[in-house]
């Protein structure tokens, strides 16, 4: 399919800078494809009666870590300022990293992070690294110098929270993004960017949940910095998907499978759950345990296999979110739902309102 085909207009006004106070007082829009009412309004306290006894939601339990960094680059008596936001572990003492400027670095090259720094958990208040290889992508491999829970007490000494480029284009990161970019299930450490539809949990959202009867069941995907990154090409077919680790553990799968088995549905809540979940689905054989990578791309014509319905947030133009909700829901119907929310002025992005979606036709 064409990626203009996901193109939509968006107002700047109606990007989220902070989520809504508490967080749970956020707008939900219930989307149901076909139905009468098609499109209703809600807010997120109004999930527990939109769902019945025995259904489950499903979260990500990892955990943002302050993935941002910055450092300069010697060769020589030659340096150069270097920007790397890390998105997927490779080792003890490794990461892949997306740079800035990519140009200014070659394999071999060594690069000091967070010189300056305050906190002392990095030694000197620095964090130092070799360039292992590098890709046509602009991806690099680091290689620290510490490793282990000594590079990841370093990496919190010197990193920053990597907020959304639509976020960071207005505000720098503050203290309060470091309580506000992680959700109340957050466990793991890995991702760099927040599972932004469990942000709008709180502990009375899920005493209402547990009251009515919904189950909930963990999963995990370290979210990767490719999340941000723009679609360049002109046809989906032609994008390729950085990939992400995560784990959907026998337990889970199992009871996910009972849920359905009686009848029942599985909610995502949010694509970073649906992704890890549809990685692990088997086809007629269902749920199985998945721990590895995943670069699975959903676009319109996917089946889903593993999940009834998503609550996620309102994505970017021209994304691949908003081309895994439409595979969900439709194309049609995503963009008069997304039409819906400009006019009603729901709060878009990270920050922002979510959605509620059912499936086009039954998956």
């Amino acid at each position: 399919m064409r990626v203009d085909d996901f193109d939509f207009d968006l107002p700047n006004e109606l990007i989220a800078l902070r989520p809504a106070r508490p967080r749970d007082a956020a707008r939900l829009l219930v989307v149901r494809p076909g139905a009468s009412p098609e499109l209703d309004d809600r807010g997120v306290l109004d999930l527990p009666r939109l769902l019945e006894p025995g259904d489950a939601l499903v979260f990500n339990d990892t955990r943002v870590i302050p993935a941002q960094l910055e450092g300069t680059r010697t060769r020589g008596a030659a340096t150069a300022r270097i920007g790397a936001t890390l998105h997927l572990r490779a080792g003890a003492d490794r990461w892949w990293a997306f740079v800035r400027p990519a140009k200014k670095l070659v394999v071999g090259d060594r690069v000091r992070f967070g010189e300056g720094a305050a906190d002392t958990a990095c030694l000197l208040g620095h964090l130092d690294a070799t360039v292992a290889e590098k890709r046509d992508s602009g991806e690099v491999l680091l290689v620290f110098d510490l490793a282990g829970p000594d590079l990841d007490a370093a990496i919190a000494g010197v990193g920053h929270i990597p907020l959304p480029p639509y976020i960071a284009a207005k505000r720098g990161e503050d203290a309060q993004d470091r309580e506000d970019y992680q959700t109340i299930f957050a466990a793991k450490d890995g991702a760099v960017a927040a599972p932004t539809a469990g942000l709008h949990f709180t502990p009375r959202l899920l005493e209402a949940l547990d009251a009515r009867g919904i189950e909930r069941h963990l999963v995990t995907l370290h979210v990767g910095a490719g999340t941000f990154l723009p679609v360049k090409a002109q046809d989906t077919q032609d994008h390729k998907m950085h990939a992400e680790w995560g784990e959907v553990s026998a337990e889970t799968a199992t009871a996910l499978q009972a849920v359905r088995a009686r009848g029942n549905k599985v909610v995502s809540v949010g694509t970073t759950s649906l992704r890890i979940l549809e990685s692990a689905a088997q086809g007629a054989k269902g749920l199985a345990p998945f721990r590895g990578e995943t670069s699975i791309f959903i676009t319109p014509g996917y089946r889903f296999r593993a999940i009834d319905a998503l609550m996620t947030n309102f994505h970017l133009p021209r994304s691949t979110l908003f081309m895994l909700v439409s595979a969900l829901s439709g194309l049609g119907t995503m963009r008069r739902a997304y039409d819906h929310a400009v006019s009603e002025k729901y709060r878009f992005y990270s920050y922002g309102d979510a959605s509620l979606l059912f499936p086009e036709s039954p998956s």
